[in-house]
């Protein structure tokens, strides 16, 4: 009998992705099912981008290319750290991966040691925690609450570090909850990193340009704790380019010359034309997405004014990217008919049934909640609120 390994053995299955397929597959039984468990706009990649690549395929940009990127994609996004973030990069700070997925479990995978612990703030993005156990670090997930807006602070910060304490793993604006890190509340958290020299942070700021408060900030913008902090970004949702796989990373030289040569020897360089778009993205300025951005602050509005309407569901207001987290623990115990909910796990089944995909917060670190993508039109998002309603009236 085929033995496979410990890792992957030990590995959860991505809560998001196995909601999606488990949708399609209802979807193909003829089942009517209204499916916010991605975290994918809705939009199309912009012309002029789809444009630069195909110049760069009438241009046989058809060949392997370098590991980190092509030398004029990392300065056009070391231009575009220096334009949007206040971050000083260089070309020699930049390594170009297949997502940014990919640029999270370079870094992890360069830096991480058997035993070395991650603080992970929860709620979190769902692979965070697994790409940790996969290097064999100890994830070290902390509590924030929809009260304080699911917020980090620096006295948790402080809390939570140990002598093997290697790295901090976070998000803003966060995936699942929106939540928007101010520019004040950065650098109180990034006092604790100054007083730790050898920790690292790991700041993920894909989300960065569908932002409801202002301009987005970054931790690496302070020039004192610049050298420990790693900027993870990428293409995928302000330019919605999900398909086309390109993120990156804006890291002290040391630890891109690490993610570097990690990258050598798993997958190489990224995919050629995607990475030919991705220079005519960054480059462009953002102002011209504020039309993706008003879309989904309307939607915003439509599924926050739903579900204040839903006794028992409990909000805050998401400052970006375009998810909402509802704690819904107020319906645990209740019944309809033979189902019981006891989890958030039961309630997202229990809604499947009733037509509407949703994410368990169990597996973003947060039992009591659940994630509602709004990256789906107004008509699609009231139907679907107005069918997680009537499901939840049906509990008692």
């Amino acid at each position: 009998m085929i033995q496979l390994s410990d890792r992957v053995l030990e590995m959860e299955e991505s809560a998001t992705l196995a909601m999606s397929r488990k949708s399609r597959e209802l979807r193909a039984q003829g089942k009517d099912i209204i499916s916010l468990s991605l975290g994918e706009p809705d939009f199309h990649t912009p012309d002029f981008i789809k444009q630069a690549a195909a110049e760069a395929m009438e241009q046989n940009y058809t060949t392997y290319t370098p590991v980190p990127g092509y030398d004029d994609l990392r300065d056009a996004i070391a231009n575009k750290f220096n334009r949007d973030n206040g971050i000083p990069y260089k070309r020699e700070n930049i390594v170009v991966s297949t997502g940014a997925k990919q640029s999270i479990a370079n870094l992890v995978m360069a830096t991480i040691n058997p035993g070395d612990e991650v603080i992970i703030p929860a709620p979190y993005w769902v692979s965070y925690a697994e790409i940790v156990k996969v290097a064999g670090g100890i994830p070290v997930v902390v509590a924030t609450t929809i009260e304080s807006d699911f917020k980090f602070t620096p006295e948790q910060f402080r809390t939570a570090i140990s002598p093997k304490t290697k790295m901090m793993m976070f998000s803003s604006p966060c995936n699942p909850t929106g939540t928007v890190y101010t520019k004040e509340e950065l650098r109180a958290l990034a006092d604790v990193v100054k007083e730790n020299p050898n920790l690292i942070v790991m700041s993920d700021e894909i989300y960065e340009h569908i932002n409801f408060v202002g301009h987005n900030h970054s931790m690496a913008q302070f020039e004192d704790v610049r050298g420990q902090i790693v900027t993870v970004n990428g293409v995928s949702k302000a330019w919605a380019m999900t398909g086309w796989r390109v993120g990156y990373i804006g890291a002290p030289k040391e630890i891109a010359d690490a993610c570097n040569k990690i990258q050598g020897q798993f997958t190489s360089g990224t995919c050629s034309i995607a990475q030919r778009a991705t220079i005519a993205a960054v480059n462009a300025d953002p102002a011209i997405l504020k039309d993706m951005v008003k879309a989904f602050e309307n939607r915003r509005a439509l599924v926050l004014d739903a579900l204040d309407k839903m006794p028992g569901v409990k909000t805050n207001k998401p400052g970006g990217a375009f998810y909402v987290f509802p704690d819904v623990s107020s319906f645990f115990g209740k019944k309809n008919g033979e189902t019981t909910i006891q989890t958030a796990e039961d309630l997202c089944m229990y809604l499947l049934d009733k037509g509407v995909a949703l994410v368990s917060g169990e597996a973003f670190g947060d039992a009591n909640c659940m994630r509602i993508s709004y990256a789906a039109s107004e008509e699609t998002l009231t139907e679907a609120m107005k069918r997680v309603a009537n499901a939840l009236a049906e509990l008692n």
